[in-house]
């Protein structure tokens, strides 16, 4: 059963992948990483935890300044 969160998570990241879309392929990355923490959770396994979490701060702040910088230019 915990595997399938992984597996959603994975599925999530090579979707992330096909995007051209640079805000599309942030967010699915996002989205994959959220729930690669739980799967780490999960797991108990700091590495997935520290790894993705980190992962998810990057993202989150790509999406803020692409937002941002979207907003200003219009």
């Amino acid at each position: 059963m915990i595997n399938i969160i992984g597996y959603f998570g994975l599925i999530f990241n090579l979707l992330s992948m096909t995007m051209k879309n640079i805000i599309h392929l942030r967010l699915l990355a996002l989205c994959g990483n959220l729930i690669y923490i739980i799967y780490g959770f999960l797991l108990n396994s700091m590495p997935f935890l520290i790894g993705c979490t980190i992962a998810v701060i990057i993202q989150g702040y790509h999406i803020y300044k692409l937002i941002w910088i979207n907003k200003i230019s219009q």
